[in-house]
Protein backbone atom coordinates (compact mmCIF):
# COMPACT_ATOMS: atom_id res chain seq x y z
CA UNK A 1 0.00 0.00 0.00
CA UNK A 2 2.93 2.68 0.60
CA UNK A 3 4.14 2.40 -2.93
CA UNK A 4 0.77 2.96 -4.43
CA UNK A 5 -0.41 5.58 -1.92
CA UNK A 6 1.10 8.16 -0.38
CA UNK A 7 1.42 8.17 3.54
CA UNK A 8 -0.84 11.37 3.58
CA UNK A 9 -3.55 10.16 1.59
CA UNK A 10 -3.79 6.94 4.25
CA UNK A 11 -2.93 9.13 6.84
CA UNK A 12 -5.91 10.89 6.52
CA UNK A 13 -8.62 8.74 4.46
CA UNK A 14 -8.01 6.59 8.55
CA UNK A 15 -8.02 10.31 10.43
CA UNK A 16 -11.39 10.71 9.00
CA UNK A 17 -13.05 7.33 9.30
CA UNK A 18 -11.95 7.57 12.76
CA UNK A 19 -13.32 11.15 13.36
CA UNK A 20 -16.82 10.73 12.05
CA UNK A 21 -16.82 7.08 14.49
CA UNK A 22 -15.73 9.46 17.16
CA UNK A 23 -18.33 11.95 16.71
CA UNK A 24 -21.31 9.55 15.80
CA UNK A 25 -23.87 7.53 18.60
CA UNK A 26 -24.25 5.27 16.04
CA UNK A 27 -22.34 1.30 16.47
CA UNK A 28 -19.77 0.74 14.21
CA UNK A 29 -18.13 -2.24 12.79
CA UNK A 30 -15.01 -3.16 10.73
CA UNK A 31 -14.51 -2.79 6.62
CA UNK A 32 -16.17 -0.79 4.37
CA UNK A 33 -19.73 -0.75 5.20
CA UNK A 34 -19.98 3.47 5.56
CA UNK A 35 -18.78 6.27 7.40
CA UNK A 36 -19.18 4.46 10.97
CA UNK A 37 -16.96 1.34 10.04
CA UNK A 38 -14.03 0.92 12.21
CA UNK A 39 -13.16 -2.61 13.91
CA UNK A 40 -15.86 -4.08 15.78
CA UNK A 41 -19.56 -5.39 15.44
CA UNK A 42 -23.16 -3.48 16.03
CA UNK A 43 -23.17 -5.14 19.23
CA UNK A 44 -20.53 -3.83 21.16
CA UNK A 45 -20.50 -5.56 24.40
CA UNK A 46 -21.44 -9.02 22.74
CA UNK A 47 -18.26 -8.33 20.39
CA UNK A 48 -16.27 -7.37 23.18
CA UNK A 49 -17.01 -10.49 25.16
CA UNK A 50 -15.74 -12.59 22.12
CA UNK A 51 -13.05 -10.35 21.94
CA UNK A 52 -11.99 -11.83 25.86
CA UNK A 53 -13.23 -8.67 27.84
CA UNK A 54 -15.12 -10.06 30.96
CA UNK A 55 -18.09 -8.47 32.24
CA UNK A 56 -15.81 -7.11 35.53
CA UNK A 57 -14.20 -5.34 32.55
CA UNK A 58 -16.80 -4.34 30.72
CA UNK A 59 -18.28 -2.65 33.37
CA UNK A 60 -15.49 -0.53 34.91
CA UNK A 61 -14.51 2.01 31.99
CA UNK A 62 -16.28 4.98 31.32
CA UNK A 63 -19.74 5.25 29.36
CA UNK A 64 -18.88 5.39 25.76
CA UNK A 65 -15.11 4.19 25.88
CA UNK A 66 -16.13 0.83 24.38
CA UNK A 67 -16.24 1.75 20.73
CA UNK A 68 -16.13 -1.84 19.48
CA UNK A 69 -13.00 -0.92 17.77
CA UNK A 70 -10.77 -4.00 18.63
CA UNK A 71 -9.93 -6.96 17.55
CA UNK A 72 -8.51 -8.65 20.43
CA UNK A 73 -7.52 -7.94 24.15
CA UNK A 74 -4.28 -7.10 24.78
CA UNK A 75 -4.80 -6.71 28.38
CA UNK A 76 -4.84 -10.67 28.23
CA UNK A 77 -1.03 -10.71 27.55
CA UNK A 78 0.64 -7.97 29.10
CA UNK A 79 0.91 -9.40 32.39
CA UNK A 80 0.84 -5.51 34.09
CA UNK A 81 2.03 -5.05 37.57
CA UNK A 82 0.94 -2.56 39.99
CA UNK A 83 3.30 0.86 39.42
CA UNK A 84 3.90 0.72 35.55
CA UNK A 85 4.18 3.22 32.81
CA UNK A 86 2.02 1.80 30.01
CA UNK A 87 1.63 3.48 26.54
CA UNK A 88 -1.46 2.44 24.33
CA UNK A 89 -1.13 3.26 20.51
CA UNK A 90 -3.92 4.15 19.19
CA UNK A 91 -6.32 4.88 22.15
CA UNK A 92 -9.14 5.59 20.63
CA UNK A 93 -11.91 6.47 23.11
CA UNK A 94 -9.58 4.95 26.03
CA UNK A 95 -10.88 1.66 26.41
CA UNK A 96 -8.31 -0.38 26.95
CA UNK A 97 -6.24 2.62 28.88
CA UNK A 98 -8.71 2.58 31.38
CA UNK A 99 -8.99 -1.21 31.62
CA UNK A 100 -4.57 -0.71 31.99
CA UNK A 101 -5.25 1.96 34.56
CA UNK A 102 -6.87 0.09 36.66
CA UNK A 103 -4.35 -3.06 36.51
CA UNK A 104 -0.92 -0.24 37.56
CA UNK A 105 -2.93 1.52 40.26
CA UNK A 106 -2.66 5.06 40.86
CA UNK A 107 1.44 4.19 41.30
CA UNK A 108 1.53 3.68 37.34
CA UNK A 109 0.49 6.01 34.67
CA UNK A 110 -1.47 5.07 31.30
CA UNK A 111 -0.28 7.62 28.22
CA UNK A 112 -2.99 7.08 24.99
CA UNK A 113 -1.60 8.32 21.90
CA UNK A 114 -3.62 8.78 18.95
CA UNK A 115 -3.92 10.95 15.44
CA UNK A 116 -7.44 11.88 15.28
CA UNK A 117 -8.49 15.08 17.28
CA UNK A 118 -11.98 13.95 17.92
CA UNK A 119 -10.75 11.04 19.47
CA UNK A 120 -8.45 12.66 22.06
CA UNK A 121 -11.01 14.89 22.95
CA UNK A 122 -13.39 11.88 23.38
CA UNK A 123 -11.32 10.18 25.53
CA UNK A 124 -10.03 13.16 27.81
CA UNK A 125 -13.87 13.65 28.34
CA UNK A 126 -14.41 9.92 29.29
CA UNK A 127 -11.62 10.21 31.61
CA UNK A 128 -13.33 13.22 33.54
CA UNK A 129 -16.43 11.25 33.11
CA UNK A 130 -14.77 8.36 35.00
CA UNK A 131 -13.19 10.04 37.32
CA UNK A 132 -9.73 8.12 36.60
CA UNK A 133 -7.23 10.45 37.12
CA UNK A 134 -3.48 7.89 35.98
CA UNK A 135 -4.24 8.36 32.33
CA UNK A 136 -3.80 11.19 29.73
CA UNK A 137 -4.02 11.37 26.34
CA UNK A 138 -1.97 12.57 23.74
CA UNK A 139 -2.18 13.52 20.12
CA UNK A 140 0.65 11.99 17.51
CA UNK A 141 0.89 9.39 15.11
CA UNK A 142 2.37 6.27 16.45
CA UNK A 143 5.02 6.68 13.63
CA UNK A 144 6.58 9.65 15.80
CA UNK A 145 5.26 8.87 19.42
CA UNK A 146 5.60 11.63 21.67
CA UNK A 147 6.85 10.03 24.05
CA UNK A 148 10.22 9.99 25.99
CA UNK A 149 12.81 7.27 25.09
CA UNK A 150 12.99 4.68 27.41
CA UNK A 151 10.18 6.03 29.64
CA UNK A 152 8.01 2.66 29.50
CA UNK A 153 7.16 -0.56 30.91
CA UNK A 154 4.76 -1.99 28.58
CA UNK A 155 3.30 -0.79 25.04
CA UNK A 156 0.24 -2.21 24.23
CA UNK A 157 -2.17 -1.45 21.08
CA UNK A 158 -5.40 -2.73 19.47
CA UNK A 159 -5.87 -3.39 15.77
CA UNK A 160 -4.43 -0.24 15.42
CA UNK A 161 -0.89 -1.20 13.62
CA UNK A 162 -2.17 -2.24 10.82
CA UNK A 163 -4.02 1.36 9.81
CA UNK A 164 -0.38 2.44 9.45
CA UNK A 165 1.47 2.71 6.08
CA UNK A 166 5.02 2.74 7.75
CA UNK A 167 4.81 0.01 10.08
CA UNK A 168 8.49 -0.56 10.03
CA UNK A 169 8.69 2.63 11.95
CA UNK A 170 6.34 2.47 14.50
CA UNK A 171 7.92 -0.77 15.91
CA UNK A 172 11.49 1.30 16.14
CA UNK A 173 9.36 3.53 18.19
CA UNK A 174 7.68 1.22 20.11
CA UNK A 175 11.23 -0.03 20.81
CA UNK A 176 12.72 3.63 21.62
CA UNK A 177 9.37 4.37 23.82
CA UNK A 178 10.29 1.38 26.33
CA UNK A 179 12.67 0.54 28.75
CA UNK A 180 15.42 -2.07 28.45
CA UNK A 181 13.38 -5.56 29.24
CA UNK A 182 10.43 -3.71 28.52
CA UNK A 183 7.12 -5.74 26.99
CA UNK A 184 5.24 -5.46 23.59
CA UNK A 185 1.66 -6.74 23.94
CA UNK A 186 -0.58 -6.11 21.03
CA UNK A 187 -3.79 -7.37 19.66
CA UNK A 188 -3.89 -7.03 15.36
CA UNK A 189 -4.94 -8.06 12.25
CA UNK A 190 -2.76 -10.09 10.13
CA UNK A 191 -2.62 -11.43 6.68
CA UNK A 192 -2.86 -15.25 6.30
CA UNK A 193 -3.11 -15.31 2.36
CA UNK A 194 -2.89 -13.34 -0.61
CA UNK A 195 -5.28 -10.78 -0.96
CA UNK A 196 -6.86 -9.69 -4.04
CA UNK A 197 -5.70 -6.68 -5.70
CA UNK A 198 -9.12 -4.86 -5.96
CA UNK A 199 -9.08 -5.77 -2.15
CA UNK A 200 -5.76 -4.31 -1.59
CA UNK A 201 -6.60 -1.01 -3.03
CA UNK A 202 -9.71 -0.15 -1.40
CA UNK A 203 -9.35 2.70 1.11
CA UNK A 204 -12.75 1.37 2.88
CA UNK A 205 -11.02 -2.06 3.94
CA UNK A 206 -7.53 -0.39 4.36
CA UNK A 207 -9.43 2.27 7.15
CA UNK A 208 -11.21 -0.80 8.04
CA UNK A 209 -8.51 -2.75 9.59
CA UNK A 210 -8.23 -5.14 6.82
CA UNK A 211 -6.21 -4.69 3.60
CA UNK A 212 -3.04 -3.22 5.79
CA UNK A 213 -2.50 -6.42 7.52
CA UNK A 214 0.82 -7.96 7.64
CA UNK A 215 1.79 -11.55 7.22
CA UNK A 216 3.35 -12.86 10.25
CA UNK A 217 6.45 -13.58 8.81
CA UNK A 218 6.36 -10.19 7.85
CA UNK A 219 5.86 -8.99 11.08
CA UNK A 220 8.22 -10.86 13.11
CA UNK A 221 10.79 -9.44 10.54
CA UNK A 222 9.83 -5.93 11.20
CA UNK A 223 10.20 -6.85 14.93
CA UNK A 224 13.24 -8.05 14.73
CA UNK A 225 15.13 -5.72 12.84
CA UNK A 226 13.43 -3.34 15.40
CA UNK A 227 15.35 -5.13 18.23
CA UNK A 228 12.69 -6.92 19.74
CA UNK A 229 13.51 -10.07 21.20
CA UNK A 230 11.31 -13.45 22.36
CA UNK A 231 9.31 -12.31 19.54
CA UNK A 232 5.76 -14.65 19.69
CA UNK A 233 3.10 -14.10 17.24
CA UNK A 234 -0.39 -16.36 17.79
CA UNK A 235 -3.40 -16.32 15.08
CA UNK A 236 -6.68 -16.61 16.33
CA UNK A 237 -8.87 -19.02 14.26
CA UNK A 238 -11.75 -18.58 15.74
CA UNK A 239 -11.50 -14.69 14.75
CA UNK A 240 -12.90 -15.84 11.72
CA UNK A 241 -16.54 -15.57 13.32
CA UNK A 242 -16.34 -12.14 14.02
CA UNK A 243 -14.12 -10.69 10.68
CA UNK A 244 -16.55 -11.88 8.62
CA UNK A 245 -18.89 -9.69 9.70
CA UNK A 246 -16.83 -6.43 9.16
CA UNK A 247 -17.68 -7.09 5.25
CA UNK A 248 -20.55 -8.75 4.99
CA UNK A 249 -19.69 -11.28 1.46
CA UNK A 250 -16.30 -10.23 0.47
CA UNK A 251 -15.14 -13.48 1.92
CA UNK A 252 -12.13 -11.38 4.14
CA UNK A 253 -12.15 -14.05 6.65
CA UNK A 254 -10.30 -16.24 4.26
CA UNK A 255 -7.20 -13.72 3.94
CA UNK A 256 -7.13 -11.72 7.47
CA UNK A 257 -7.49 -13.53 11.32
CA UNK A 258 -7.08 -11.51 14.65
CA UNK A 259 -3.52 -12.50 16.22
CA UNK A 260 -1.94 -11.05 19.48
CA UNK A 261 1.91 -10.40 19.47
CA UNK A 262 4.58 -10.22 21.89
CA UNK A 263 7.97 -9.37 22.04
CA UNK A 264 10.85 -8.24 24.86
CA UNK A 265 13.05 -4.77 24.21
Amino acid sequence: MTDELHVDVIHQTVRQRYAAVAQTTEPCRCGGGGATSCCGTPNTRDTSRQLGYTEDELAAVPDGANMGLGCGNPQAIAALQPGEVVVDLGCGGGFDCFLAARQVGTAGTVIGVDMTPEMITKARANAVSGHVTNVEFRLGEIEALPVADGSADVIISNCVINLSPDKPRVYREAYRVLKPGGRLAISDVVAIAEMPEDMRKDLALLSGCISGASTVASVEAMLSAAGFLHVITTVKANSREYIREWAPGRGIENYVASATIEAIK
